[in-house]
């Protein structure tokens, strides 16, 4: 790891050691079946075999612990911890030492020092130690810079640097979907759902000890990540929530508009900032690793100029028989409209009532509730469409079809063959 190595003989050494915890011991099982020529050697070896776990010899990971043999990965969220020691070769005393360890990434530079002071003295055989903690928030290139400086004792002022450089990972890949669905039928706004997928791209199982979703001001969120059963909650990944190597797991929130923000669907309408994700994990011996994701944001639904959504219809009706529906309408723009309704009948839906009735004003982001009745000459399942509505101060028209779906059947129908 070292890059620059000291031109010239000086009195104190410097080491560089990163702390990592040991690993669990991985070995590689070999089997066959028995009818094979080895029949149950293999099996056996793999049993008196002192590593191994005992009843699952098949198991890559063993029992035993292992000291880390290299610097190893290191991955982003993680907290990377190094120890340095100065330790004086000669055999005169060294003064006025002073130990700088900063960390330069692709963005800036990290002062992880844990005293700024200079220690007074050395004495021979002697060292300085010291342990940095740094909790990794950026992927690439990383490098630590350890410098030292010191007097000898005939009053030379003496200098040098290290350079440990490392690559910093990435752990997990996110990536989320955004849905909009209308939360009910008298809802101006809508419901959000976001599905989140995070896989493991690490090489080692993960522990996922927490994926949760904290969302905007304008939005609460409800998890949609357990099964509730006989008063107690169980996740739906089970109790030993573990991610495998390369595997992928889907999270699924939902997000609704808060009570002061609902009937505002001007103001909502805009809002494409839905929040961000915090996911925590452990690894290996128990190493925690922490990611929060910048703020998600999705496309925001387009209601248009004026939206109109339903507030009550029946599921089934009869054939040939009115029935009553209340329409709700929202003036989602800036402006006061001045609204007419036309009605206009289809192939299977008349209505009834007097076409091209006027409204009133309607300021922006208010909303009116509109009952109107309705029968539909054709059995089976029927759309409701041909609502119209005109602003009388821009001359615009704004038709709706396909507003809902009402089951049309025939109460005469006889069930004799």
């Amino acid at each position: 790891m070292d890059v620059n190595q000291a031109k010239q003989e000086h009195l104190l050494a410097l080491k560089v050691m990163r702390l990592t915890k040991p690993t669990l011991f991985t070995n590689l099982p070999v089997t066959c079946e028995e009818r094979d020529l080895p029949g149950d050697l293999f099996s056996q070896l793999m049993r008196e075999d002192p590593s191994t776990i005992k009843g699952a010899e098949n198991l890559m990971l063993g029992e035993m612990l292992t000291l880390p043999q290299n610097f190893g990965n290191i991955f982003l969220g993680e907290t990377f911890s190094s120890y340095i020691s100065v330790h004086n070769d000669s055999s005169q005393v060294v003064k006025d030492i002073l130990v700088k360890a900063d960390l330069q990434t692709s963005s800036q530079r990290l002062n992880l020092s844990a005293s700024n002071s200079a220690v007074a003295e050395l004495k021979p055989d002697c060292c300085i130690d010291d342990v940095i903690h740094h909790e990794v928030k950026e992927i690439g290139t990383h490098i630590l810079v350890c410098a030292v400086s010191y007097t000898s004792q005939y009053g030379e002022k003496l200098y040098f640097r290290k350079f440990f450089k490392f690559q910093v990972l990435k752990p997990l890949d996110v990536k989320t979907k955004f849905y909009n669905a209308e939360s009910d039928l008298s809802s101006v706004t809508d419901e959000v759902f976001l599905e989140a997928q995070i896989q493991n791209i690490t090489t080692s199982p993960m522990f996922m000890e927490k994926v949760s979703l904290e969302p905007s001001m304008m939005y609460n969120v409800t998890e949609l990540n357990t099964i509730t059963s006989r008063d107690t909650e169980e996740c739906t990944f089970g109790k030993m929530s573990y991610l495998q190597p390369m595997d992928t797991r889907q999270y699924l929130y939902c997000l609704k508009p808060k009570p002061e923000y609902a009937e505002k669907a001007g103001v909502i309408k805009g809002v494409t900032v839905i929040g961000k994700l915090d996911i925590v994990w452990k690894t290996n011996l128990g190493e925690r690793g922490r990611l929060q994701t910048s703020q998600l944001q999705r496309m925001a639904p387009g209601y248009g100029d004026i939206r109109l959504s339903l507030e009550m219809i029946p599921d089934t009706v009869n054939l040939e028989e009115p029935f009553d529906i209340i329409c709700k309408i929202t003036n989602c723009s800036e402006r006061t409209m001045d609204l007419v309704l036309e009605m206009c009948n289809t192939a299977s839906t008349h209505w009834c009532g007097t076409s091209g009735r006027k409204l009133g004003k309607l300021s922006p982001a208010a909303s009116l509730s509109l009952p109107l009745t309705l029968f539909s000459s054709v059995q089976g399942l029927q759309s409701v469409s041909g609502l119209r509505l005109k602003d009388t101060f821009l001359k615009r028209t704004y038709e709706y079809d396909d507003i809902a779906q009402v089951c049309v059947i025939c109460p005469y129908q006889s069930n004799e063959h």
